[in-house]
């Protein structure tokens, strides 16, 4: 069996990603940190951290590290169970992982609701799409936002619906440079908007509407929904928003879609743990039904495999996917449905990572 306290102390540096900082909040030395750390690496003849800055864990230790967070997650649970009243014990602290966009637009409606739960102090990590999963695979979060529809290994991804973006520009703005419509000309005579430079959501626009890539145009790079989209307003460019953001401008006549028949559905998913703790069940089914509410739904088309229910029962349609990463067999207890037939370009969004790196010595 594990010490309970060890496995706090390892998951505490990870978190902090600094054995120094492990010690303040543990109130303890930074030498009772490191020996705690070595017990437990014996006990489980496996290297758990990346002894660099930051400190970050080794696959084994992503394992452990979501075993501690789980744990913590059940203990929680039982509490509740066994004394509901709240002011009793703390609420338990959960991380997730949401792209801007979402956040921005449809999220919010989650977030009330969770808010409101005196069960749990909500984490909510607004991340770069290359990092985003990575979170989810080291443990520091319980579940994330992603256009990819294969979890990693232990993982399911539970399709939500797609955000529609439109290419928009202010009028005066748009008669200026796009006089006659979106053109390659236009597109290389002025400036786009994009959320950063790993936004890849307009190249793959603009390879859609003209059947080849353009990549020698200027750029403006806001890493906010709201700076970007008032940016577009005001004329500083054009770029893609979301439809939730731009609709009553455009409707209101200080947005033009400069390309109607060329709307962006980019797909997207909850990535969780494959057994998930109750609380953490609650935060999947949330996201779910406010999701299957307010994205867009396709029809049902192509076939895939999905993953178990959780032990809540059916979400609203049943739909809950996951593959195991690299293969195409069923998952136990799976069944055979069908996803939505989505288009979900390179994007905005997230794709696994995972540190694979082994540790030689104790360093911050």
């Amino acid at each position: 069996m594990l010490d309970r306290e060890q496995l706090e102390t390892f998951a505490t540096v990870a978190e902090e990603q600094s054995f120094e900082k492990a010690a303040v909040k543990l109130n303890i030395t930074r030498g009772a940190v490191s020996q705690r750390l070595k017990a437990l690496e014996e006990s489980v003849a496996a290297v758990l951290l990346v002894r660099e800055k930051p400190v970050l864990p080794t696959p084994a230790g992503e394992i452990l590290l979501r075993h501690v967070q789980a744990m913590r997650l059940f203990e929680s649970a039982a509490l509740n169970e066994l004394n509901p009243t709240p002011r009793h014990h703390e609420p338990v602290a959960l991380a997730i992982a949401v792209n801007a966009d979402s956040l921005a637009t449809w999220f919010p409606l989650v977030l009330h609701r969770i808010l409101l739960n005196r069960q749990m102090a909500i984490e909510v990590i607004s991340d770069d799409q290359d990092h985003t999963a990575a979170r989810l695979v080291r443990g520091e979060v319980i579940g994330c936002i992603s256009t990819d529809a294969r979890p990693a290994v232990s993982f399911l991804a539970k399709p939500l619906g797609a955000m529609t973006y439109r290419c928009c520009a202010a009028p005066a703005y748009a008669a200026e440079h796009f006089r006659d419509g979106l053109t390659v000309q236009g597109v290389l005579s002025t400036t786009a908007v994009l959320f950063n430079r790993k936004d890849a959501l307009h190249d793959d626009f603009l390879r859609r509407v003209f059947g080849f890539s353009i990549d020698r145009y200027a750029r403006h790079y806001l890493p906010s929904p709201a700076a970007l989209l008032n940016a577009i307003v005001i004329g500083g460019g054009y770029g893609l928003v979301p439809s939730a953001q731009c609709e009553s401008l455009i409707r209101d006549g200080q947005l033009i879609d400069l390309a109607p028949e060329h709307a962006v559905d980019v797909a997207l998913h909850w990535h969780h743990w494959m057994l998930e703790p109750p609380l953490a069940q609650d935060i999947t089914a949330l996201i779910v039904e406010v999701a299957h509410g307010q994205l867009k739904q396709a029809p049902m088309t192509d076939t895939a495999v999905f993953g178990r229910q959780s032990a809540l029962g059916s979400d609203g349609d049943g739909s809950g996917n996951g593959y195991r990463d690299g293969d195409r067999e069923p998952l136990p207890d799976q069944v055979v449905a069908t996803r939505p037939d989505v288009n979900s370009p390179v994007d905005r969004e997230t794709r696994s990572a995972s540190p694979r790196s082994t540790p030689d010595q104790d360093s911050t």
